[in-house]
């Protein structure tokens, strides 16, 4: 049976559930929900998941660990003030904000917390499952939305000790950061085991998103990139994160992997951030590529990606809650490398190319879609 046939709503847990995203999500789905905005920039609610029987956005409930205590009514204020949500709408949806913010629990480690690895697994975990028992009859979704961290060494960092928990609570996982998460090597036996779908690495919002995108451009038409360099200016929370150059790090090594996966072969160049606190939620993404053209004469194609963070992933989180969740009524488990559409580095194989990743997305809804018309049957 699948989540929209099932009885009650499904749960949707946001590590990271005070930040800007996970705030803009519950924001967002409140106001589609309502009538108030259109599902813009929803993929899932465009023609190609008809009929796919996807949970639907009124039966999502929120919940998750943060280690701020700032209650989403006030951070969706915030995002107001900044431009990031339109006027007037965090006091439109303020009774489903405070749903979700009483919700939230703390997470962790803080600073001083004696609890070793074990520990607090187990008291994520029971977090988990007491929300999915209460509110989430359908099941419940993790979500990794929280901050970037930097490389893990051989402990576990935080983001894998959440996604330790959503095993261990018998949810799917989406990890939609650089962060580790699930891709810890201690963690592959217990991934493979569980019989979970999950996804992710790093949502792919804006200048990755391009990348994939003329990348293919140029090596379909045979053209020869010398070098692809780009600077992000960005910040709030992220900037501030990747202000740390371990951090930076595991951010640019994505959108690099998505240029030598679409031309084939690496490319002189790097991505540079640099935090501008100013800018607030808002980023701006530039990309210099030099390349020869026919009889090597050298050309060069700019460009400059201005947009917000939050506004650009909150959809894509949506659209992956709703198709991870479809995916466990489905039955199917393991790494859904079909939504490599959404990410700078998916789980699992598939192709680089955005087009093709469509292609392999549309796919993945003629599964569903497949397997919603053989429950009606009475399979």
């Amino acid at each position: 049976m699948s989540a929209s046939r099932s009885r009650g709503h499904a749960g949707v847990w946001l590590i990271g559930a005070r930040g800007s995203v996970a705030t803009t999500v519950v924001a967002g789905c409140a106001a589609v929900t309502s009538g108030l905005h259109p599902p813009t920039g929803m993929v899932t609610e465009t023609a190609l998941f008809t009929g796919c029987d996807l949970p639907e956005l009124p039966s999502l409930v929120f919940g998750g660990h943060d280690t701020l205590d700032c209650p989403l009514p006030k951070r969706a204020e915030e995002l107001a003030a900044g431009g990031v949500l339109p006027p007037g709408l965090p006091s439109a949806v303020a009774a489903e904000l405070a749903a979700a913010d009483r919700e939230i629990v703390p997470g962790g480690p803080l600073p001083g917390d004696s609890r070793d690895e074990r520990q607090l697994i187990d008291a994520f975990a029971a977090d988990i499952r007491d929300f999915t028992a209460r509110r989430a009859p359908a099941g419940t979704v993790v979500v990794n939305v929280a901050s970037t961290e930097p490389a893990a060494g051989d402990s576990l960092p935080p983001s894998s000790l959440y996604a330790a928990a959503a095993l261990q609570a018998g949810c799917p996982y989406v990890n939609f950061t650089p962060s580790t998460g699930l891709h810890h090597p201690a963690l592959a036996a217990a991934a493979a085991q569980s019989g979970l779908p999950y996804a992710g690495r790093d949502g792919k919002t804006g200048q990755t998103l391009l990348r994939s995108v003329l990348g293919p451009m140029f090596a379909q038409r045979a053209l020869a990139v010398r070098a692809w360099s780009g600077t992000n200016l960005l910040g709030g929370g992220d900037g501030a994160a990747l202000a740390d150059p371990a951090a930076a790090a595991a951010k640019n090594a994505g959108k690099e992997r998505v240029l030598t996966d679409t031309l084939g072969t690496p490319v002189q160049g790097a991505v540079h951030i640099d935090d501008v606190p100013a800018l607030g939620d808002w980023k701006t993404a530039w990309d210099h590529i030099a390349f020869d053209g026919f009889l090597g004469t050298r050309m060069i194609l700019q460009t400059i990606w201005q947009g917000c963070d939050s506004a650009l992933a909150a959809p894509l989180v949506l659209d992956l809650a709703r198709l991870v969740l479809r995916a466990r009524t489905a039955g199917l488990s393991g790494p859904l490398g079909d939504l490599g559409f959404y990410f700078k580095d998916p789980v699992g194989e598939g192709p680089a190319a955005l087009g093709e990743q469509y292609a392999a997305l549309a796919r993945f809804a003629d599964r569903l879609r497949g397997d919603a018309g053989g429950a009606g049957e009475g399979r």
